[in-house]
């Protein structure tokens, strides 16, 4: 005798489950280069408190009345500049780098993207992976070294999220991938790569990576070192490459902001004394950065030139980020296909 299972009430709710996403964060953009846009979207980055560690009530001061009224009009300007048609760089690359990630893993997960601040935020993208049944989602932050400003309030973000979700998916997060074999790979051959397309041979290789206050450092933070065992392990890989045994590389942090003292050298600073003391052809990569940005293609590739330039320089080049580059899109891959193991 055969019995037949049960029946469903009526008012029954069917939803989606059994599946596994991943989605993919960065820091984020305004909606576009005007000042309204960029001004809503510094606001919303200045006042993080893991990225401005001063008390609210003495930052929100500063922070509304001197520099949402002055720096929005700046930065809209460098915005300007990088602008394409679809939009911000840094979008649009990662929304290109989801793309291509759900190509290589295929239908065994739900690939999505989201950035920190600004659009798409990222409750509503695991919502969405929730709303298509994801019941496990891989976070990913695509910051190779770990800070509290970077990948901590990502994961805050999320935890914010889950704190109002009833049935809750299981999360897990990637981790830093600073020293990571299969990083250092992908660096070390797009970098060379690059390097094999100039026109000139750099007598210096600057590793630029974003700055962040001294202060982190002091209090525990562990960004700073790092940014340098990756600049060490890249070094050593690039000094043994044929072509550039004499390119000296150095490493240096940018975008300083606000007059607390910062992790030095700075890379400005740095690219006015290469010129200065007789360095004729210098090149810049990022590594720290997954996607080219503002930081990248304004700062360094605009005025970092100028000011080379100016100080007597005659060569330059930055190069690009690993971006959805060959050896870019493997490292994801195998980082992501790791930390997904036993889900897929």
């Amino acid at each position: 005798m055969t019995l037949a299972p049960p029946s469903l009430p009526d008012n029954h709710v069917r939803v989606n489950c059994g599946k596994v996403g991943v989605l993919v964060v960065n820091l984020g953009t305004p909606d576009s280069p005007d000042p309204a846009d960029v001004k809503r979207y510094l606001k919303e980055f200045l006042s993080d408190p893991r990225v401005i560690e001063i008390p609210a009530v003495i930052w929100q001061v500063i922070l509304r009345g001197i520099i949402l009224n002055t720096r929005p009009k700046k930065s809209a300007a460098a915005y300007s500049k990088v602008w394409t048609d679809r939009g911000s760089p840094l979008l649009v690359i990662t929304q290109d780098q989801a793309a291509g990630l759900q190509t290589r893993l295929g239908d065994a997960v739900i690939v999505r993207y989201a950035m920190r601040y600004g659009k798409p935020s990222i409750p509503a993208e695991l919502k969405a992976l929730q709303d298509a049944g994801c019941e496990r989602i891989l976070l990913a932050p695509l910051y190779p070294q770990y800070s509290g400003a970077t990948t901590a309030t990502v994961v805050d973000k999320a935890a914010e999220h889950l704190a109002d979700t009833r049935w809750q998916a299981a999360l897990r997060t990637l981790p830093p991938y600073h020293d990571d074999p299969a990083y250092i790979d992908a660096l070390e051959a797009d970098t060379l790569r690059q390097l094999r397309a100039l026109d000139f041979v750099p007598e210096v290789l600057l590793l630029s990576f974003h700055g962040m206050p001294l202060r982190t450092l002091e209090l525990g933070d562990p960004y700073h070192c790092q940014c340098r065992k990756t600049a060490r392990l890249l070094g050593e890989r690039l000094a043994k490459a044929d072509g550039f045994e004499s390119m000296r590389v150095e490493t240096t942090f940018q975008s300083r902001f606000g007059r607390a003292q910062w992790l030095e050298p700075a890379t400005d600073a740095t690219l006015i004394a290469e010129g200065e003391k007789g360095t004729k052809r210098l090149a810049v990569t990022a590594p720290g950065f997954s996607a080219d940005c503002v930081e990248t293609l304004e700062e360094l590739a605009i005025e970092g030139r100028d000011e080379f330039l100016e100080a007597g320089g005659e060569h330059y080049a930055v190069l690009s980020c690993l971006n959805t580059s060959e050896a870019g899109m493997e490292m994801l891959e195998a980082i992501i296909r790791r930390e997904l193991s036993g889900w897929i």
